[in-house]
């Protein structure tokens, strides 16, 4: 099984890690409604050159982000391949039966995929290059503003960086038990679409039997250092704005701007 690298760390000093974390939040959240602004190969390339840059300046190498992309390729080619079969319109390239495919449908298939490929990308850069605890201080900050209206903001950032901390720990229990399954002579790959089904429940019962002892864990944990909410607690980390979370903002600006004018000019 394809190791997850969302909601991995890798610890490093270079200019993306020592980033606000608040501002790789507003930049991820941006960056994916920028992305419906694209639509031709100069729109992707404009695109495509901001997030290799973002890559580049992580200095993570591009192995860990195709290790990202690894586990989506099913999603994603199972979306690429329906958008080829049910768009209509450009000229016919291949046609059987009821399926056609068209010159239109190729090019929004394409599309289509390089936007999951940047996507996840970027949500890849923004969990390799923040730890979880200080991207859950990020959103908590971020959503202050909500405390006004009674919104329990503390606890959606401390169950968000639990989630985000458990996701690697969850996949590399259960290829642990995946492991432990094969040596006892078990094949996943064999038989039809029930005996494949009926195979997953010894993995599924190990892997909630541990998911419960964590969580049980995590919360003795809190309790025996007296967790009680976040009224009147101090942060450890204290989070600072600076220049290059400024200039990473107006670059999405310049980069949005810039998608807006190309559309016009066509």
């Amino acid at each position: 099984m394809d190791k997850l690298i969302i909601g991995r760390y890798i610890p490093g000093n270079s200019l993306v890690h020592r980033m606000d974390p608040r501002s790789k939040l507003l930049a991820m959240f941006a960056f994916v409604l920028i992305i419906f602004l694209a639509n031709d190969v100069v729109g992707y390339g404009i695109l495509t050159v901001f997030t290799f840059l973002g890559v580049a300046l992580s200095r993570i190498s591009i192995s860990y982000f195709l290790k990202g992309l690894r586990p989506m390729l099913g999603l994603i080619l199972f979306t690429v391949i329906f958008q080829m079969l049910f768009t209509t319109g450009g000229d016919v390239l291949f046609q059987i039966w009821l399926i056609k495919i068209t010159t239109y449908s190729v090019q929004n298939a394409a599309y289509i995929f390089m936007r999951f490929v940047l996507i996840i990308f970027m949500s890849t850069l923004l969990t390799l290059t923040t730890p979880p605890l200080t991207l859950a201080d990020g959103i908590e900050t971020g959503l202050a503003p909500l405390k006004k209206i009674k919104v329990p903001v503390h606890e959606i950032g401390l169950m968000l960086s639990i989630s985000l901390r458990f996701i690697p720990t969850l996949m590399d229990d259960t290829t642990m038990i995946m492991n432990a399954q094969k040596a006892r002579g078990m094949d996943f790959g064999e038989g039809n679409l029930v005996q494949k089904v009926k195979s997953v429940i010894p993995i599924l019962i190990p892997l909630f039997v541990s998911s419960f002892r964590r969580a049980d864990d995590l919360a003795i944990a809190m309790e025996s250092r007296g967790y009680q909410g976040g009224d009147g607690r101090s942060k450890y980390r204290i989070l600072k704005w600076q220049r290059f979370d400024t200039l990473l903002l107006l670059s999405l600006v310049a980069v949005a701007a810039a998608l807006i004018a190309w559309n016009r000019l066509k």
